[in-house]
């Protein structure tokens, strides 16, 4: 992991400064969708989601020639509790698996054309089990975040966000518990397949976390370093860093839409240049993503992570553009428009 100093006061001066939607763009982008050879409206979604893109991006026509996807990778110490179906050595191992293009997510950015980056982050040193510390300490977590910046390159124009890290949806489940409050039962899922008394137990991880730290968690940023993750924490990096970057971000699922989260409680608009790709089998995710007041674009029963609903809602973003720069207008194809 990169060595930065860093701390939460800095990135609440970031959160501060972040630009809002270019609003010529989003015009431009509604004008030419009106003169269209098609009933207004007739795309549905897709029309809304070339607007976002063009507004986000902060020009027309929007461009998406260079995606990445970046997935960050790290280790949790609550792991040790046996809250996940698979040991925490499934981490480094998958982390292989990315590098020798054996998983998911390596087929679908060949698939969408994108540029696949994955970012394991001192795997050696998981955070502490939360059920008995914080799992970070401020400066692991601001650094962390820090390291997640650098995901929102230059050369960049969509980012979208994925994770891999054994027990992270349980750090995902009390991150939640904890922002936006409930009992453990109303955010902890399945995962990567636990049932019985291995849920039970999971359950029961994340409600002695809240017993032990529920005094400490008025301010985001310390769900973020009590609960958190090093890959999860990199992710609210990445997203900030994309919005002062101008680049749109599809956020992949619970995990994920979770780190996010930390950055909407600290200000309702800090997740406006993001959409989130698909809603997870985890049922947690339905409720968080309410609570943001946000449709996932997709719904495929997918909870995988890894970036991989992030990557096949990429998918239908390229579908939307295409269909905005490409269709002639009503005058181009001489149709006539509709009857006034």
């Amino acid at each position: 992991m990169a060595e930065q100093e860093a701390s939460f006061d800095e990135m609440r001066e970031l959160l501060l400064a972040m630009p809002g939607p270019d609003d010529g763009a989003r015009e431009k982008t509604k004008l030419r969708e009106a003169e269209l050879t098609k009933p207004a409206g007739a795309l549905g979604r897709l029309e809304g989601l070339t607007e976002w893109f063009a507004a986000w991006q902060g020009r027309y026509p929007p461009e998406l020639e260079h995606p990445r996807v970046a997935v960050f990778v790290a280790n949790h110490g609550v792991a040790a509790r046996g809250v996940s179906a698979y040991p925490a050595s499934v981490t480094g191992q998958m982390v292989e698996n990315f590098q020798a293009g054996g998983a998911a997510i390596n087929q679908l950015c060949l698939l969408h054309d994108a540029d696949l980056r994955v970012y394991e982050m001192a795997l050696e040193h998981p955070t502490e089990d939360f059920t008995q510390a914080p799992a970070m300490t401020e400066a692991e977590c601001a650094r962390a975040m820090a390291y997640g910046m650098m995901a929102a390159e230059d050369n960049i124009d969509a980012l979208c966000l994925g994770e891999m890290g054994i027990g992270n949806t349980t750090s995902a489940a009390a991150i939640c518990c904890g922002l936006f409050g409930g009992e453990a039962t109303d955010w902890v899922g399945a995962g990567t397949g636990v049932a019985g008394d291995a849920l039970q137990r999971k359950v029961d991880t994340v409600a002695q976390a809240m017993a032990l730290h529920g005094t400490s968690l008025s301010d985001p940023f310390e769900v973020l370093r009590r609960f958190g993750g090093h890959e999860l924490s990199a992710i609210a990096g990445a997203v900030l860093a994309a919005r002062i970057a101008r680049i749109p971000v599809i956020l992949d699922g619970y995990a994920c839409t979770a780190a996010a989260a930390v950055l909407h409680r600290i200000n309702p608009r800090a997740l406006d240049h993001c959409i989130v790709g698909h809603l997870s089998a985890e049922p947690g995710h339905r409720r968080l993503t309410d609570a943001l007041g946000k449709t996932p674009l997709l719904d495929l029963g997918m909870r995988l992570g890894e970036g991989s609903g992030a990557t096949v809602a990429l998918g239908v973003l390229r579908a939307a553009l295409s269909c905005h720069t490409g269709m002639a207008t009503f005058d181009q194809a001489r149709v006539d428009g509709p009857a006034d």
